[in-house]
């Protein structure tokens, strides 16, 4: 087993080396911008969806709906920049919630944040697998099967260690980049000299009437929130600044400043592009995969297209391999959440978070069937929420520095908190029915089990403080009640009852029968050796063991009155593993029932077989 895990994910690394697990701003970018950049695959085709509900007459404002979007992303990357800059540590809204506003806040922008982290790696995949199909209708019946095979491969890489998976992330990054600018910079050139052949403003004026109801905008602020999908992952990198090499907050603001500069480029160009050519959305061929077709026709050069986009969607989901842990590990350290998720493993990653993520995520996908149109009404919730909590965070903070010069930032923050708070309101109201509401439920859902276990730990920290009266009480030494549960006599019997011996003089085996006249036996051959012990001996006619031991460890506990008991159990180990399977495992058994008693100490003395 060690091997397999050796082979897998690599041999363990000193703590001393965590220094040097730090990242380039290049590296970074592939990292913490993944998610964000491999959005615009699909940020337009959501647009698209929910404009298809009055008619293609009105796909031309998705081109206003996308720079009213690209403003929303310069104003939140510039709050966001600020948050860097305030907070060096990491974790994001939920740090600055927990520190300028209210723990229940912090709570509700960390349930926020997890839940988008695993949607993330839920969409983000299914959406690499439905680019894949697109190209490769055959494929379409095993789509779930590949979408879980693609998570288990992003876990096994990112518990290699941060450095490692980044490497392997940043080629096919940038490739997506470099294919995407490509792609507008000929499409372009093709609408340049073709003409704009698609969805221009007067064919909308058919539908004019539509807007002057409260219906027709309702319509256009929806598909303004679902084009807000674009914007998803913008707030990593503001979690994950301690992964950056020094100085991290100038080198994690200046990444950020490329991730949202290229966002954008791309975002609004694949949009332009999808009115110029009049593309629609179809239900088994994605519209960045008809602009790819369109742009390089049937050449090889579209399927490597399709194939570099399927690589940005899957690995987008890393972007969530790097935040969701390490903002778990926050939360952990303010005992919020299980301790463990505090704890870096082998590789100085923290492992029990990327196996929690990869679960979850891997339950939302067999459950939504891998389809990234059901998946995406739960996104933008939490996404936008964090957002606004963020903001209101840094717009308090600032207001209580009373900085005049700080006041174009706080106009700027403010801006964009209302905004936000605008797009997840939108977003709650138009997909509510659609599996918003599972976010609305899971967040306060999240937050009561946040305050459940913070109470565990409390209630954990109070029993076991150790005080001067507890401590002299504690040191008056008691000898235990000593009960050896024992088959017949053999050597496993007397190493247990050697032991016995060196920590009480009160000493009793029991021996558990099934036939009257095995006691006889047993009782002669026992005294032979240890006459000095009491052995006790219980016929059970039912031919069980647990229930009669059971029954007298409970009598001996009663008779004690609070003194310690110790039961010792013999046990052989042996040299091959199948050999357990031959043997009844009646002490495991017996110490699942015990550990539940107060007074009762369990302990086991194994004996070693020899091959």
């Amino acid at each position: 087993m060690a091997s397999i895990k050796r082979l897998l994910i690599g041999s363990p690394m000193e703590t001393k080396r965590l220094k040097h697990e730090k990242l380039p701003k290049w590296k970074a970018l592939a990292v913490f911008s993944s998610d964000a950049l491999s959005s615009v695959a699909y940020a337009t085709e959501e647009i698209l969806l929910v404009l298809m509900l009055i008619g293609t007459g009105v796909f031309f404002f998705s081109l206003p709906i996308a720079l009213a979007i690209l403003a929303l992303l310069v104003v939140v990357t510039l709050s966001y920049r600020q948050i860097i800059y305030a907070f060096p540590s990491g974790g994001g809204a939920y740090v600055v919630a927990r520190d300028h506003l209210s723990t229940t806040t912090s709570l509700v922008a960390g349930a926020a944040l997890m839940i988008d982290y695993v949607l993330t790696v839920a969409v983000s995949i299914s959406s690499g697998v439905a680019a894949v199909t697109s190209a490769f209708p055959s494929l379409l019946p095993w789509k779930v099967h590949i979408a879980i095979a693609l998570v288990l491969l992003l876990m096994i890489l990112n518990l290699r260690g941060i450095t490692e998976s980044a490497t392997v992330f940043a080629y096919p990054t940038y490739l997506f980049i470099i294919s995407v600018l490509v792609l507008i910079a000929v499409g372009g050139w093709q609408l340049w000299h073709e003409g704009w052949n698609g969805f221009n403003y007067r064919e909308h004026a058919s539908a004019e009437h539509f807007f002057s109801s409260g219906y027709g905008v309702f319509i256009l602020l929806r598909a303004f929130a679902s084009g807000c999908s674009a914007m998803t992952g913008v707030e990593a990198i503001s979690n994950g600044v301690p992964s950056f090499k020094p100085d991290s907050s100038k080198n994690a603001a200046i990444t950020m400043g490329w991730m949202s500069f290229l966002l954008g480029t791309m975002f609004l160009g694949i949009t332009i592009l999808a009115a110029g050519f009049g593309v629609t959305p179809l239900e088994h061929k994605t519209v960045i995969s008809q602009i790819g077709q369109h742009v390089f026709g049937n050449s090889i050069f579209f399927y490597l297209f399709q194939m570099v986009t399927m690589l940005i969607l899957v690995l987008a989901a890393n972007t969530s391999f790097a935040g969701f842990p390490q903002l778990t590990s926050i939360i952990a350290n303010d005992r919020f959440l299980p301790r463990s998720l505090a704890a870096r493993g082998d590789r100085l990653v923290f492992s029990n978070g990327i196996i929690l993520l990869s679960v979850l995520a891997i339950i939302l996908i067999v459950v939504f069937h891998g389809e990234t149109h059901s998946l995406i009404p739960l996104y933008a919730v939490g996404v936008f929420l964090s957002f606004t909590i963020g903001q209101f965070g840094m717009v308090k903070k600032i207001w209580k520095e009373k900085d005049g010069r700080n006041a174009a930032t706080l106009a700027t923050i403010m801006t964009g908190m209302v905004v936000t708070g605008l797009v997840t309101i939108i977003t709650v109201v138009a997909k509510f029915t659609q599996g918003a509401w599972l976010v609305i439920i899971s967040i306060p859902l999240l937050v009561v089990m946040f305050y459940k276990i913070r109470a565990h730990y409390e209630k954990l920290g109070e029993q076991l403080k150790l005080d001067e009266q507890e401590w002299k009480r504690r040191e008056q030494i008691v000898k235990p009640k000593v009960i050896i549960p024992i088959s017949g006599v053999s050597k496993v019997v007397a190493q247990s009852v050697q032991y016995a011996r060196s920590i009480s003089d009160n000493i009793t085996a029991i021996s558990i029968i099934f036939h009257e006249d095995e006691e006889q036996r047993l009782r002669a051959k026992w005294e032979k050796f240890y006459p000095d012990i009491e052995l006790k001996i219980i016929y059970s006619p039912y031919r069980t063991i647990l229930s009669p031991m059971l029954d007298y460890i409970n009598e001996v506990e009663k008779e004690t009155k609070g003194a310690p008991v110790t039961i010792l159990m013999p046990q052989f180990i042996v040299k091959k593993w199948w050999h357990t399977l031959l043997h009844n495992q009646t002490a495991i058994v017996l110490r699942f029932f015990l550990i539940l008693k107060k007074d009762i100490v369990i302990a086991t003395l194994p004996y070693h077989l020899k091959e």
